[in-house]
This record gives structure tokens, C-alpha cells and sequence, in this order.
């Protein structure tokens, strides 16, 4: 599941796509700006992988290319933090929104244990190099606006027990751990991960939910990586939420304009014909949805799968498919 992390530079701009050309050519553009902020309060990186496809389509007078891939780089992506220099990447992110005057979107995916050992195997050597991460996570954050999303399959995965029981209590202890620092600080958010609406019996989540903390954060979220539609997303987590005190949530829409894919194994690991779904917004259709994100950036693999690279790498082609067919 993991996606890369892209370090913040000391400037996070990026210069036109080109330098002359007709002025109504859509590729002369700037790459990204950021979205109305009432609709949508979250940075735009102007220097992410999408943005320097655009720029790199357009050079090349890959007019169409580059007008496809826009869709995807004109829209805020979480930005996922690494456990190298990850006080750095947070401040450097969290910054860089508020000079924008927007909001950073963060991911945390460093669990121990992580994803059972597949395509995203890893995370933290252990519980202390954990607690480390997210304390350096903190600090970098400071006082500065911040959405994370905590622990991509980190719950989900104890409770269909892919990750092996022993390691379930120091789990649980490092979520709730992890919750209450980011909540620690001024202006964060956190929304603790809670699966997808592919597992078809919440109850059996709301339980490990409350045990890793999920009352003292301010929702959770579902479907990240995953391809599961709005509708079914909204479904599922309503259920879920009526188990966990009415807490809020958040859908990760940015791979699931055309549902899931149901063909082969792995369906859930670069599966063809999937499309953009909702661009990211605050404004939803349902009051316990707090919003519409794009946790997963589209365009970067889920593992080496169907022909994709490593995960968490740029993949252009699939970026190209999944703006083709978006609506």
C-alpha cells in the first residue's frame, strides 16, 4: 500500500511547463495552483510527481498527455512521511501549506509489522524506533495546520489477523500512543484508519478501533489505497460510526470513479481500468463525512504487480489511465 514521500525542497514552486508558446495553450500554464479554499483548505504541492510529469509532457509537446495528467496534479495528494528526516519532511510540508495558507495532508505508515510483509513489508524496527518517528512527526509539525491519516491496514490487518496476534497489544499501545501526540498539538487533526468497505463486517472492527484509540482522534477513514466506490464507502462507515460514538470520517477518493476490481489476484494491486474519483473536498454530501481525499497519489504503484514498479513509484502510464477515464 505504501506511496513515496517527496522531500520538501527549500523552494517548493515550480516554473511554467514552458517558457513561450501561445498564452491560450493550455500546457504554457503553471503546473498547479491551489484550489479555492473554501472548497477544498488543503495544500496543492507544486513539486510533486504529477506536477513534474505535466512539465515534463509539455516540454516534450505531449499537449494531451500533459492536459490528462494535470488532472491529477492540480488536486491536493497526501504526502506520505518516511521515517528518514521525518521531522524535516513534516516541517518542510506543514511550512510550505502555510505559506500557501492551506492545510498539510500527512500519512503515517511506519507501524511495525507493516502490511504483513508484501508488497509494502516494513515499518519500524520496533515499538521505541516507533514512538521516535511520531514524536519527530510532532515536532516538525509544531503548531501548524495538519490532517493525518494514521496507519494505513494497521487495525484492519490485526483484525483479520495477517499481522500475528503477539505483536496486537504493543499495536494497540502505539496507535493510542501515536493519537494522543498529534492530538497534542494545536491545530492537527488525525483520523485513524479503519479498512474498506470490501471487509463486509464492521463489527468486528469497532472493538480493535476503540482499543487503539479512535476516541481521542477527531474520525477515522476508509478506503485508503483502495478502490471501493463513495456510496459503499459511505455506507460502510456510517456503520462504522454508529459503533464507535458517532465519530466522522473521511473517504479516500482518489482511485474509485469506477469501483473495484474483481478479476485475478491481488485485485487491489495496480488493477486495470480504474478511474479519478471525486476530486478532494470538504463539501460532502453527508454530515458525519468530513471530507473527500486523496490519501493514495494517484499515478505511484502499489507493488510490482500487472507490470507496475516498486511501491510508492511513479508509475505515468497508470496515471494516464486512471485520468482517461475519470468523468
Amino acid at each position: 500500500m505504501r506511496t513515496g514521500a517527496v522531500l520538501a525542497g527549500a523552494a517548493l514552486v515550480l516554473a511554467g511547463c514552458s517558457s513561450g508558446g501561445d498564452p491560450e495553450d493550455d500546457t504554457s500554464r503553471p503546473p498547479v495552483e491551489q484550489q479555492p479554499k473554501g472548497k477544498d483548505p488543503y495544500w496543492v504541492n507544486p513539486d510533486g510527481n504529477a506536477a513534474k510529469q505535466v512539465a515534463a509532457y509539455a516540454e516534450d509537446g505531449k499537449k494531451d498527455e500533459a492536459a490528462l495528467i494535470r488532472k491529477i496534479a492540480e488536486q491536493p495528494v497526501a504526502e506520505w512521511i518516511v521515517p528518514e528526516n521525518a521531522e524535516d519532511q513534516a516541517r518542510g510540508f506543514t511550512e510550505a501549506a502555510e505559506k500557501a495558507d492551506r492545510d498539510a495532508l500527512l500519512v503515517l505508515y511506519n507501524i511495525p509489522h507493516r502490511d504483513c510483509g508484501q508488497y509494502s513489508g516494513g515499518g519500524a524496527a520496533d515499538g521505541n524506533a516507533y514512538r521516535a518517528f511520531v514524536d519527530q512527526v510532532a515536532k516538525g509539525i509544531g503548531d501548524r495546520h495538519a490532517t493525518v491519516i494514521l496507519e494505513p491496514d494497521a487495525v484492519l490487518h490485526m483484525v483479520d489477523n495477517c499481522t500475528p496476534k503477539e505483536f496486537h497489544e504493543e499495536r494497540y499501545d502505539l496507535l493510542k500512543g501515536a493519537i494522543e501526540k498529534l492530538k497534542s498539538l494545536k491545530n492537527t487533526k488525525v483520523y485513524l484508519d479503519a479498512g474498506n468497505a470490501g471487509w463486509q463486517n464492521p463489527d468486528a472492527l469497532w472493538g480493535p478501533l476503540q482499543r487503539s484509540g479512535v476516541e481521542r482522534a477527531d474520525g477515522f477513514a476508509v478506503n485508503v489505497s483502495n478502490f471501493q466506490t463513495t456510496e459503499v464507502s459511505t455506507e460502510f462507515g456510517k456503520k462504522l460510526s454508529a459503533k464507535v460514538g458517532g465519530k466522522p470520517f473521511v473517504i479516500d477518493t482518489a482511485r474509485n470513479g469506477n469501483g473495484p476490481y474483481t478479476k485475478g489476484k491481488d485485485p487491489w494491486c495496480n488493477p486495470p481500468g480504474r478511474a479519478l474519483g471525486e476530486t478532494p473536498t470538504t463539501r460532502t454530501s453527508d454530515p458525519l463525512v468530513d471530507a473527500y481525499l486523496w490519501v493514495k497519489r494517484p499515478g505511484e504503484s502499489d507493488g510490482t504487480c500487472r507490470g507496475g514498479p516498486k511501491a510508492g513509484e511513479w508509475w505515468p502510464e497508470y496515471a494516464l489511465g486512471l485520468a482517461k477515464a475519470a468523468r
